[in-house]
């Protein structure tokens, strides 16, 4: 059994152009999306109809630009979003995205 988490930036590691590039793809708002009404949420469900290996590479740009956290709990990973980290590297940014997640959200709806 792998033990290992992958690399995470501390938030003074977190750049601009890395959050806005795991942001600009609509799989990983609406991962972002279903994270910020949670905890934490394990890999297996997140509410998406994308093949597993789809959905590592996600939650893998997503880790690595600093917009989720990943943690092991027993044989789960658990992956949060790092709200406090990201308002205080960028404040304002995770706010207007998550208000652009909504508004899309409702216009779907409609």
């Amino acid at each position: 059994m792998r033990t290992y988490l992958p690399k995470q930036p501390r938030r003074e590691e977190l750049e601009l152009s890395s959050v806005l590039y795991a942001l600009s793809d609509p799989i990983r708002l609406d991962i972002v999306g279903q994270l910020a009404s949670v905890d934490s949420l394990a890999c297996g469900n997140f509410r998406i109809e994308k093949p597993k290996s789809s959905l590592s590479h996600h939650f893998r740009v997503l880790r690595e630009s600093g917009v989720v956290a990943t943690r092991r709990e027993g044989t789960a990973l658990l992956n949060s979003l790092r709200s406090r980290d990201l308002e205080l590297r960028f404040p304002g940014l995770l706010k207007a995205v998550l208000g652009s997640i909504a508004k899309l959200s409702r216009s779907t709806r409609t």
